[in-house]
């Protein structure tokens, strides 16, 4: 039986919530429905709620859910307000003394929300917990946590030492290359696909940064949360498959708003003169990828690396879109 939460129960029981589950959904609706469904069989010994926030998804998402899960809270947006900004509207009406921000491509594997909650109990002075993320054929997803950008990982990855040292923990620091996230660490960044923070800190850090649409709110939450004494970590106990990128079906598209992001970040988080250094190796990326796999591809005769030519001419080309980074917005109360 599902411990969620039910308006019925009365008004002191939400006082009791240890957790309010958060997704935000955007013409995900089959996955998002897995999702759902995942949370509700896997997830016994957390007294929690779920609200799901739709970013005006044409797929029939809000109807589904409202249908299928009516005991959730269901919030169907008339407009996309962004992945930061659902959330933080999301947040406002969570009732739950700590807050999980789970992607709708995921799927909750033995318990990982119980286990998570279980972690976070454990070590309640980290404040931030994330878990451990796996491909729906059990292989690892490494997208659950990152170290912070740096000048040194931003030169490997523009020179592309990134791609040919993945498991290299000096040449891929940014994603800790060689570790297989099967020990419990301290990490940089949780990802939002699975990210459970305590709520009196995401209040007090005003929640993410609508400035970020899509993509890099995480890292910036984060980052201002370690500033505030909080110890990002992570638990292989606690595992769930992560799809990925699923709201995003045309890849370069999802690309330029990752750049986008990462760019955002490094103006915001990068002192002069780092942040010019910084801009100006993330812009060569594009560039050297585009070069590499070309000339790589003409002399080999090789179709793959010519899609991969392709793909990076189209994102060095749309730079304009990227380089600037978001500006900086004024936002009502969503």
């Amino acid at each position: 039986m599902s411990n969620a939460y039910h308006d019925d129960e009365g008004p002191d029981s939400d006082r009791q919530l240890d957790l309010s589950i958060i997704v935000v959904s955007y013409n995900t609706r089959d996955m998002t429905l897995d999702c759902l469904a995942s949370i509700a069989a896997e997830t016994m010994g957390t007294r929690y709620e779920v609200i799901v926030v739709d970013n005006n998804s044409s797929d029939q998402s809000a109807a589904a859910i409202a249908r299928q899960f009516p005991d959730f809270r269901l919030i169907a947006l008339n407009d996309n307000i962004g992945f930061a900004r659902a959330n933080n509207l999301a947040a406002k009406q969570a009732r739950g003394r700590r807050l999980l921000l789970l992607n709708p491509d995921t799927i909750i594997l033995d318990g990982a929300i119980d286990r998570l909650s279980e972690f976070a109990d454990a070590n309640s002075s980290f404040h931030v917990w994330g878990g451990r993320t796996v491909f729906p054929d059990g292989s690892l997803n490494r997208t659950s946590c990152f170290r912070r950008i740096s000048l040194w990982n931003l030169l490997c990855f523009a020179l592309g030492l990134t791609y040919f040292g993945r498991r290299n923990p000096i040449f891929n620091s940014e994603a800790y290359g060689g570790w297989d996230r099967d020990t419990a660490r301290h990490v940089d960044i949780v990802t939002g696909c699975f990210l459970l923070i305590d709520r009196l800190l995401w209040e007090r850090l005003g929640g993410f940064d609508p400035t970020f649409f899509m993509y890099g709110e995480e890292a910036d939450l984060c980052h201002r949360a370690r500033s505030l004494g909080a110890r990002p970590a992570v638990t292989p106990e606690a595992t769930i498959v992560h799809y990925g990128g699923a709201s995003d079906v045309v890849p370069v598209d999802k690309r330029v708003k990752v750049f986008k992001g990462r760019i955002t970040l490094i103006n915001r988080h990068f002192g002069w003169p780092a942040r010019t250094i910084g801009q100006a190796l993330h812009r060569i990326v594009p560039l050297t990828r585009w070069c590499g796999y070309g000339t790589a591809a003409a002399l080999a005769r090789n179709a793959e690396w010519q899609e991969n030519a392709a793909y990076w001419e189209a994102v060095w080309k749309r730079r304009r879109e990227w380089v600037g980074g978001y500006e900086a917005q004024r936002v009502g109360p969503a």
